[in-house]
């Protein structure tokens, strides 16, 4: 199996290229490392199945060869990145998956497009189905994300029925994890990179807002058991263990024995106030659902940013 990652080199990307290997697939990763680096993939590249090719999908490219599976993960997804990249984001959410599906289109490929738990807005429906229809502010400052992948499920979905593409969706709730980035802006590697050099943690508004946090190997076996399943609409892929922003702090701050204070700032617009998946269906799907637990997760993750903040030191 010929498998083709578009952003590849970014966070999630990067742990996808290692499970498709592993599952002993040729692996061609596609990224223009906008966000992504090429430090997350340095270790696979001695593999004999492993290509990396530096190119922006948002533009065509021509592949040599069969392409059996087409994952579309190339997109900014961090508030900070798409706020510094608004075009490139609209541009790699439409043009990017135009792209991507015509591809898929030509090589007769399956294909799944990362989308987001932001299509559901700030959510007036908790927790949140695939049935419902979200809440987004289009001409918001977060719109060219939100709608950037709202777009994108509906292109997907009209390559779909009009053309016959084998096509699959996911819902990507708060994943975390190794290879992010401490700059990322998200509040997890903003919480850990602040108790560890002992700063002020940011927190906006009250901090009553909720997430739902999944480790990234919880993520990517529901992908790796979707993409065997020929199943059209969206899947929620996430954890529904939810947690308020405070009590969020509170544990990392435990867990990393930092005595940082917090620093309270305002909510940015149409942040979202709830943030839980219904996992309904990829249990009845896909027979997925969660092992990690937070404690769990956060424990390997500080590990990792633990060396990151080491190395900015040094």
């Amino acid at each position: 199996m010929r498998t083709l990652i578009t952003g590849g080199a970014g966070f999630i990307g990067s742990h996808l290229c290692e499970r498709f290997l592993e599952m002993g697939h040729i692996v061609i990763c596609v990224d223009n490392l906008i966000t992504g680096a090429l430090s997350n993939i340095e270790h696979l590249r001695t593999n004999d199945r492993f290509a990396f090719i530096r190119h922006d999908i948002s533009h065509p490219l021509e592949m040599d060869g069969p392409i059996d599976i087409i994952l579309h993960f190339a997109s900014p997804a961090s508030p900070v990145d798409y706020l510094q990249f608004p075009i490139q984001t609209l541009k790699v959410g439409s043009l990017g998956t135009h792209n991507a599906l015509g591809l898929a289109k030509v090589k007769n490929a399956r294909y799944l497009l990362a989308s987001t738990s932001e299509v559901y807005g700030d959510p007036e429906v908790h927790p949140q189905r695939e049935d419902y229809w979200g809440n987004v502010n289009s001409v918001g400052v977060r719109g060219c994300y939100d709608e950037s992948k709202r777009f994108a499920e509906a292109m997907t979905m009209a390559y779909h029925r009009f053309h016959g593409v084998d096509t699959r969706i996911i819902r990507i709730f708060n994943t975390y994890g190794p290879r992010m980035r401490l700059d990322d802006g998200r509040v997890l590697p903003n919480f850990m990179g602040q108790a560890l050099r002992g700063e002020p943690l940011t927190v906006y508004g009250d901090g009553s807002q909720t997430r739902s946090f999944c480790y990234v190997d919880d993520l990517v076996e529901g992908i790796a058991r979707l993409i065997l399943k020929t199943f059209h609409d969206p899947v929620n892929l996430g954890n529904p263990d939810e947690v308020t922003i405070l009590e969020f702090a509170h544990e990392i701050l435990k867990l990393s024995g930092s005595a940082s204070a917090f620093d309270y700032r305002p909510l940015p617009q149409d942040d979202p106030k709830l943030r839980k998946p219904d996992i309904g269906r990829a249990r009845e799907l896909l027979g997925w659902e969660p092992k990690v637990d937070r404690h769990e997760g956060l424990e390997r993750t500080l590990a990792y940013f633990q060396k990151k903040v080491a190395q900015q030191r040094k």
